[in-house]
């Protein structure tokens, strides 16, 4: 004979520590969305100038180009421009990775919360 599965213990919340945790989480994933929108925005960014500068790099590498290095206009060549904004893309593209792994987590927790206690959202 198995014995039946133990039900979680809840801790008791009141209505208002509910709304407050179940906002907080809310605005947790809203936050997350919005980071990895724009990091992939700017990735994107990256990936265009990038595409262009390849095209460049094959006939003249020693061209130059000006970058925008923390708000100062600095005169580079092609070839030396080219590694470096491939770099901060893949950067880039690993803290989107490691945010959308954050995401989904906190997605899980949220939902799990919700069906926890019961929470339906309700439409106005």
């Amino acid at each position: 004979m198995s014995n039946p599965p133990k039900a979680k213990k809840l801790p008791q919340l009141s209505t208002e520590e509910l709304q407050q945790r179940y906002n907080a989480m809310q605005n947790d994933l809203q936050n997350l969305a919005g980071k990895i929108g724009e990091l992939e925005s700017e990735a994107d960014e990256h990936s265009l100038v990038l595409t262009t500068l390849e095209e460049v790099l094959a006939e003249e590498p020693d061209r130059k180009c000006f970058r925008l290095i923390g708000g100062v206009l600095v005169e580079r060549t092609v070839k030396d421009v080219v590694p470096a904004l491939q770099t901060n893309r893949d950067g880039i593209q690993k803290v989107i990775a490691n945010l959308s792994e954050q995401y989904k987590t906190k997605e899980k927790d949220f939902d799990t919360f919700r069906t926890d206690y019961k929470i339906r959202a309700v439409r106005g």
